[in-house]
Order: C-alpha cells, then sequence, then structure tokens
C-alpha cells in the first residue's frame, strides 16, 4: 500500500489512508479514485445532502468485501466533524455524522463509505421532513423496462396533480422520484401522503403497479414502496456509488432521458463527464419545493372510505390505525 495523503478540503485537514486500496474489482478503481470521485461532484451533492443527517455503509474491503451500516461516528472522529441526534424507530439515539461540507464527507470515504444513506430533513430542523421519496422496486422477474414504464406513469400523476418530481437511478435496479417539499410537515404525514401516491397508482394501473407491502400479494408488478418515507427511514442517496463491481452511480436523470437509459453504464468513472458536459439534471430540486396537500386529500379521502393504514416495517412499533401485521396467508392459515 502506498503511504497516506493528506489533503485540505474546505479549509480543513483530511488524511487519506491507503490510497491505492483497490475498491471496486471491474477496472480496478481506488480509494483514492473514489475520493476524487465525490471531489467531481461536489456541487450537486452538497445541493441534495448537504447539511443532512447521513448513515454509512462501510465496506473497509472495497466493494466486494463484507460491509456494516453505521449511525454512530466513531471516537476517533476529528473535533470539527459535525454530527446530530438522530433516531431508531424504538428510539435508541446516536451521534451520526452531518453531510455540512465535503471535508465531512471524504472523512468518510476514508473509512470506506461506498456511498450515503441521508435523512429526509436537514438537521438544523429534524421535526421537518422536506422529501418525499418515491421509490419504483421491481420483483423479481421484471425488467428495467417495467420500472421505466411505471415512472413514466408516476410522472403522469404528478403532473395532474401540478408536483414536480426528479428522477434518479438507484445504482442498481430501480428508480426513484424525489419531491423537495415545502417545509411544513413531519415524517408521519410525509409517510401518508406516500401510501396515498402508492394505492393511487395502483388503482389506476393495477396490472403493472402495486402498493401490496407483502411479497405474496406483488405478483409480477413494481412496488412502490411508501415505506421508505417512515420516519428514521434512510435511501441511498443521489450521487451515491453502489457496492456493485462496477462502481454503479445513482444518478439523477432527466424525464427527457428515462426512455433511453442505461443504469449499469452510469458509473463512477462515467458521471463526472456527463455532469460537466450536461449539468446537474436536479440543479432546479431546491428552487421548487411542492405543496403535500393534493396527497394529504387523497390520503383523507381513502380514511374516509374505509381504509385502514398500509402496514408498518416491523422494526416500528404498532401504529394507530395498522392492519393485523401478519402475511396474509399467515393470517388465514392461523
Amino acid at each position: 500500500m502506498s503511504e497516506a495523503i493528506d489533503m485540505e478540503i474546505a479549509e480543513r485537514p483530511v488524511r487519506v489512508t491507503s490510497p491505492d486500496k483497490v475498491f471496486f474489482s471491474k477496472r480496478g478503481e481506488t480509494k483514492l479514485d473514489l475520493v476524487e470521485y465525490y471531489l467531481a461532484v461536489a456541487a450537486p451533492l452538497l445541493a441534495t445532502m448537504g447539511g443532512r443527517p447521513t448513515l454509512m455503509q462501510r465496506f473497509p474491503d472495497g466493494a466486494s468485501g463484507k460491509s456494516f451500516f453505521q449511525k454512530r461516528v466513531p471516537s476517533s472522529a476529528p473535533d470539527w466533524l459535525e454530527t446530530a441526534v438522530v433516531s431508531t424507530p424504538n428510539g435508541t439515539t446516536s451521534d451520526a455524522l452531518v453531510v455540512s461540507d465535503m471535508a465531512h464527507v471524504i472523512w468518510a470515504v476514508n473509512l470506506g463509505c461506498l456511498g450515503f444513506h441521508p435523512w429526509p430533513y436537514v438537521a438544523s430542523d429534524p421535526d421537518v421532513t422536506d422529501e418525499l421519496r418515491i421509490d419504483l422496486d421491481p420483483v423479481p422477474g421484471l425488467s428495467f423496462d417495467d420500472v421505466r414504464h411505471t415512472a413514466q406513469l408516476a410522472k403522469d400523476f404528478l403532473d395532474e396533480l401540478g408536483l414536480v418530481g426528479h428522477l434518479k437511478t438507484t445504482g442498481s435496479r430501480g428508480l426513484h422520484i424525489y419531491l423537495r417539499l415545502f417545509p411544513r410537515w413531519d415524517s408521519y404525514e410525509v409517510r401518508s401522503a406516500a401510501v396515498a401516491f402508492a394505492r393511487e397508482m395502483e388503482r389506476r394501473h393495477p396490472e403493472t403497479v402495486t402498493a401490496a407491502w407483502w411479497k405474496e400479494e406483488r405478483g409480477q408488478r413494481v412496488f412502490v414502496d411508501f415505506n421508505q418515507n417512515a420516519p428514521h427511514k434512510t435511501v441511498f442517496g443521489a450521487w451515491s456509488v453502489r457496492a456493485r463491481v462496477g462502481a454503479q452511480v445513482s444518478t439523477p436523470i432527466g424525464w427527457d432521458e428515462l426512455e433511453g437509459i442505461d443504469p449499469d453504464a452510469l458509473t463512477m468513472d462515467v458521471v463526472p463527464d456527463r455532469l460537466a458536459e450536461q449539468g446537474d439534471p436536479w440543479a432546479t430540486i431546491n428552487d421548487e419545493p411542492q405543496d403535500l396537500e393534493p396527497l394529504l386529500a387523497l390520503h383523507r379521502a381513502d380514511m374516509d372510505a374505509g381504509l385502514m393504514d398500509a402496514p408498518w416495517p416491523p422494526v416500528y412499533p404498532k401504529q394507530p390505525n395498522e392492519p393485523p401485521r401478519v402475511a396474509p396467508s399467515r393470517a388465514r392459515k392461523d
């Protein structure tokens, strides 16, 4: 291994140890290559992630090695590192990394953090959720074309509501649509809006889209995962590099690119040049805060019609108006 490199980033000292350690096996990208990638996408990365508490998924031996999630920053963190108190669903708290500048990003990369999972709020205002995240998740057997088609249906629905969504690849098989929100609603309200969106998408397109939480009920349909908006939930962030051998990036794209995009081709060695040539497709996301009320109105209509809340993940306490937390086949058997 080569000697450590001392860098000055955002007027802070950051040391990169073992810079030539291979992190991605397909083309042999190293830890230093990953550092240089994040510095190349610094402006759009900070525009979407800056100021947010962030979960680190660390791969000390690179993308092909073992990994672990880390909310709590280690005791060896430098004294300039900004943190914020975050909670788990059961109330356990941790001092999590806040991405306040690129020094914080590169410090995490040096620990083997390949990509970042930010919370949907800024650390300075943790009671207000300012992102709605629509996760389009294909079941096994579906192609990316199926997800692509569902994303266009989602855009058509958002257009009807007068809402603007921003699209990105996940770095894997799905797509994400983000809505920047006015700072008015908490995470429970945002999740309710996501549930209403998923249910209405299924009503409109029952053959291709599902809001079914239980896998046995989904069939060969794209799942709109509303629980990605549950309180304390993090989602793989824009411009983050996936732990795949090809170093695929969760890349913001324009809606006009949807039809022809190949998510596997959006890799760490490609995305910086693409950004330099085309600019940031999410450049206006912070200038276009959205009103959640159209979706909350749909949620209220569903509740008035007698629907219960959608199921919550098992790590959450039982919620008001939640149906029995058991798979339908198990409930029938019992």
